[in-house]
């Protein structure tokens, strides 16, 4: 009897329990994992977006694991998947696609939006941001934290070189002639700083855009490392150091880069978008933004994050995995995390928010990633990824600390690309 007692008892206590709507219990549950490339307390306004979500929707659960950079997210994701204990959805690099695809790791959004508002939605972004996301027809990830590469530049520094802090270089003859006019003697400031570690060939690839080249083709099993304009491109980024003599020789990291900047180090710097709202809280001067000059023509790849849903999902977690997603890039949430971070809004409707127009409003240079996207091209993206940005990023480390000609860097990188690739032509 008193076992019996103690058993209704629990019941009615479980039962009292999940009829109050603060602690019901969720129907789905999610794990989310996504990355920070740039530094800075974003997982808090990661956190914030994803409690929002689960107030408006509580029978889903979602738990938002930050994991490092992107190359730890991508790791961390796939041994969930090898684990039996997977994810259901991440955030991971634009340029995982074919090997995610490879891996039969990713379901396409085609196969799980069923309705014409959320065909709408998967049509809705920008097309230069989907480009990294399409293949054979399918779009296999959807934008989240998205950037270009851009140019911040120290206005007080222009100022006291005598140049116009409202005119910045929009070629490269005038990048090399405002650099020289800004390096100081003693070394104690750089014109310009471009980073060779972390992501170099990310900044290649705008420097190669500007010399009219693209380094891959849209099939990810071909590449053009050592067409003559992209030798041409990687002899400019040399001669920036050797020649001109407007930014160090040898390698810049990517890590320490934007301290340098707002250490004045360096006048001029090229990094990504996703650094703009820290430089803006942080700098102790005038600073602007602007687009990446033009050699032939203006260029930058897009780079950043898409969201991608995992094939190992019921069907009630992939629907779950949707609503978030649409949720964590719906024009306000795209507006917010824009502002938030400086990565750019991923939709024209973003930035047709009262959020967006009045951050534009009071602080242009927000506007600077967007307008560029007229100018964007995919990312380097292929199959076997690693191995061949590790070929690039290679040679391009050889060429700019002369352990090798240019020439000689990206052809041999070329034929590492090409053995790794063949098996996909």
């Amino acid at each position: 009897m008193n076992i019996f007692k103690k058993i209704t008892v629990g019941i009615a206590t479980a039962l009292s329990i999940s009829m109050v709507p603060g602690l019901a219990t969720a129907d789905t549950e999610l794990t989310m994992y996504y990355p920070v490339a740039v530094g800075g307390p974003l997982t808090k306004t990661v956190d914030k977006m994803v409690e929002g979500f689960m107030a408006e929707n509580p029978d889903i659960k979602v738990n938002a694991i930050y994991a490092g950079n992107y190359n730890d997210a991508r790791i961390k994701a796939l041994a969930a998947l090898e684990s039996g204990q997977p994810a259901q959805l991440s955030v991971m690099f634009s340029i995982d696609i074919y090997e995610l695809i490879e891996l039969d790791a990713i379901v396409p959004f085609d196969d799980v939006v069923s309705t014409d508002e959320e065909r709408a939605w998967l049509n809705s972004f920008y097309p230069s941001l989907m480009e990294n996301g399409v293949t054979a027809e399918k779009t296999w990830g959807v934008p989240f934290q998205r950037s270009t590469i851009v140019m911040y530049y120290n206005k007080d520094a222009f100022r006291a070189a005598g140049l116009d802090p409202e005119s910045p270089p929009a070629t490269w003859d005038e990048l090399v002639d405002a650099g020289k006019k800004l390096t100081k003697d003693d070394g104690s400031q750089w014109g310009l700083m471009i980073p060779s570690t972390g992501y170099p060939y990310w900044m290649f690839g705008a420097l190669a855009m500007q010399n009219n080249e693209t380094l891959m083709n849209g099939a990810g099993d071909a590449t053009y490392f050592n067409n003559p304009g992209v030798v041409e491109a990687l002899s400019f980024w040399k001669d920036l150091g050797s020649t001109h003599k407007v930014m160090p020789e040898g390698t810049i990291e990517w890590g320490t880069l934007r301290q340098n900047f707002l250490e004045g180090q360096t006048a001029m710097m090229w990094h990504s978008t996703g650094n703009l709202t820290t430089v803006k809280n942080n700098a102790t001067f005038d600073f602007g933004v602007a687009m990446l000059p033009a050699g032939q023509r203006r260029g930058t790849p897009t780079g950043g994050g898409n969201f991608y849903i995992f094939k190992d999902t019921t069907d009630e977690e992939r629907a779950a995995s949707l609503k978030l997603i649409k949720y964590m890039t719906a024009p306000e949430s795209s507006a917010a995390w824009s502002v938030a971070t400086g990565y750019m809004g991923i939709s024209p409707s973003s930035y047709e928010t009262d959020t967006l127009k009045s951050y534009i409003s009071e602080f242009p240079p927000a506007a600077v990633a967007r307008d560029q996207l007229e100018f964007a091209t995919a990312e380097l993206s292929t199959y076997q990824a690693g191995r061949v940005r590790k070929a690039l990023d290679d040679a391009l480390q050889a060429a700019l600390i002369g352990s090798k000609s240019p020439e000689e860097a990206l052809s041999e990188a070329q034929a590492t690309a090409d053995r790794v690739l063949k098996v996909y032509r």
